[in-house]
C-alpha cells in the first residue's frame, strides 16, 4: 500500500533540485563569508546570490532580507525587535486570535513584560474585520502582527486593507507568510508590509533556514549578539548551502505557481467528489473565496481527531489537526475555538489535508477513498 503523504503545512519534502545544489555547495562553498580571503569570497558571492534571488521574488532589495533559522526565528525578531526596539514608543500591539504560536506565545511573554496585547477575534471562515483593526488601533499602538495565511484552515487575511489603515498611523505592521510564500503573489511594498517571515521547509526547501523582510529603515533591535553578520542585524556564520537550497526552491516555487494553485483547487474538488460519492457527512472549513489553495480543512461530524488520524496513519494517509493530541486528552486547535467556539463540534472532528509538488490526481483520488472508508467504519 503506498503512502499518500498529505501534510505539506506541517513540512515538505525536500526538492530533488534543491539536495543537487546544496550537495555541490557544501563540496565547493567551504569559506566563512565574513573572511576576507578567496574561499570567503567566494562564500560571500554565493550568498549574496541567493538573498538577491530570494528578494527578487517578493521584488523588494536584497539589503531588506534577513536570513533566520526559519519561521519561528523570523517571527520572534520581528515582534522582540520592533516591541523592544519602538518601547519608548508605545507598548501596545495589535494580533489576531488564529496566528501561529510563534507570534502568540512571543506577544503573551511581552504582555508579561508589560506590553498590552490586543487579540482580534475572526469570523467562522477564519477572517479578521477590518473594522475590528481600525478600532483597536491606538495612538501608542506599535506593532500589528496578522499572519498572510492561516497554516490549519487556509484564510488569507485583508493584508493589503490592513496596510492602507496603517499607512499613516506610526505601527510596524508584520506578517507571517510562512504558509503563503510560494503560493501567493506576495509583494510588501504594495501591500504596506515592514516586517515579513517566511521559512524555506514549506516549500520544499531545507529545515533550519527562512528569513525576515524587513523595510529599510524599520526600527528593529537585535536579539542575537556575536558578530557583524547580516549587517549587525542577526549574528551567527550564515548556513550558506541551505541558503543556496532556499533560493532553488524559491525558484521553483514561484515557477509553478499558477500551475500548483489550479492543480491544488482541483485536489480539493477531487476529495469532495469521493466524499459525495461515498455518501459520508463532511464540512469545508475557511473561506473559499480568501483561501490558500493548498490547505483543505474539513469537518466530519461523528469523528474523534485522535482515533480518526491513527486510522489514516495506518491506512497511509499521512494528515494532521490543529488539535495537540496526547493519550486519552486533546489540546483543541485554538484556531477552530476562535472560528467555531470552545464547545464546538467542529474542534473534535476535523483534519488538514495539505497538498504538494509530487501528488497526482491519482494519489489525491485514492486519498479520498481511503478517508471516505475510515469514516463509514468511525461513524456509527
Amino acid at each position: 500500500m503506498e503512502t499518500i503523504y498529505l501534510d505539506h503545512a506541517a513540512t515538505s519534502p525536500v526538492a530533488k533540485e534543491v539536495i543537487r545544489d546544496m550537495t555541490k555547495a557544501m563540496e565547493i562553498v567551504y569559506g566563512n563569508a565574513s573572511s576576507i580571503h578567496a574561499a570567503g569570497r567566494v562564500a560571500r558571492k554565493h550568498l549574496d546570490g541567493a538573498r538577491t534571488t530570494l528578494a527578487s521574488k517578493l521584488n523588494v532589495n536584497p539589503s531588506e532580507i534577513i536570513f533566520t533559522s526559519g519561521g519561528t526565528e523570523a517571527d520572534n525578531m520581528a515582534i522582540f525587535g520592533t516591541a523592544y526596539g519602538r518601547a519608548n514608543e508605545g507598548k501596545h500591539i495589535i494580533t489576531t486570535q488564529i496566528e501561529h504560536h510563534a507570534v502568540l506565545h512571543a506577544c503573551e511573554k511581552l504582555q508579561k513584560e508589560g506590553f498590552e496585547i490586543t487579540y482580534l477575534p475572526v469570523d467562522q471562515t477564519g477572517r479578521v474585520c477590518i473594522e475590528d483593526v481600525q478600532a483597536a488601533l491606538r495612538e501608542d499602538t506599535i506593532l500589528v502582527t496578522v499572519m498572510f495565511g492561516n497554516n490549519e484552515v487556509g484564510t488569507i487575511q485583508p493584508i493589503a486593507e490592513i496596510g492602507q489603515l496603517l499607512k499613516d498611523h506610526q505601527a510596524t505592521f508584520h506578517t507571517d507568510a510562512v504558509q503563503a510564500f510560494g503560493m501567493e503573489n506576495i509583494n510588501p511594498k504594495k501591500l504596506g508590509v515592514d516586517l515579513l517571515s517566511v521559512s524555506a521547509h514549506k516549500i520544499n526547501g531545507p529545515k533550519g533556514i527562512g528569513f525576515l523582510y524587513a523595510k529599510s529603515g524599520v526600527k528593529l533591535a537585535s536579539l542575537m549578539y556575536g558578530g557583524s553578520q547580516e549587517k549587525k542585524r542577526r549574528a551567527g556564520t550564515e548556513n550558506i548551502p541551505a541558503a543556496i537550497g532556499f533560493a532553488t526552491a524559491a525558484t521553483t516555487a514561484t515557477s509553478l505557481r499558477e500551475e500548483n494553485r489550479a492543480k491544488y483547487v482541483n485536489f480539493k474538488a477531487i476529495l469532495c467528489e469521493q466524499f459525495n460519492l461515498a455518501d459520508i457527512s463532511y464540512k469545508v472549513n475557511g473561506n473559499a473565496e480568501h483561501g490558500l489553495p493548498h490547505v483543505f480543512n474539513v469537518t466530519f461530524p461523528g469523528t474523534d481527531v485522535e482515533s480518526f488520524l491513527i486510522n489514516l496513519d495506518m491506512a497511509g494517509v499521512l494528515v494532521s489537526s490543529g488539535s495537540a493530541c496526547t493519550a486519552g486528552s486533546i489540546d483543541p486547535s485554538h484556531v477552530l475555538v476562535a472560528m467555531f467556539g470552545k464547545d464546538a463540534d467542529e474542534l473534535r472532528s476535523s483534519i488538514r489535508f495539505s497538498f504538494g509538488l509530487e501528488h497526482t490526481d491519482e494519489l489525491i483520488r485514492e486519498a479520498g477513498k481511503r478517508t471516505a472508508a475510515i469514516v463509514k467504519r468511525l461513524v456509527k
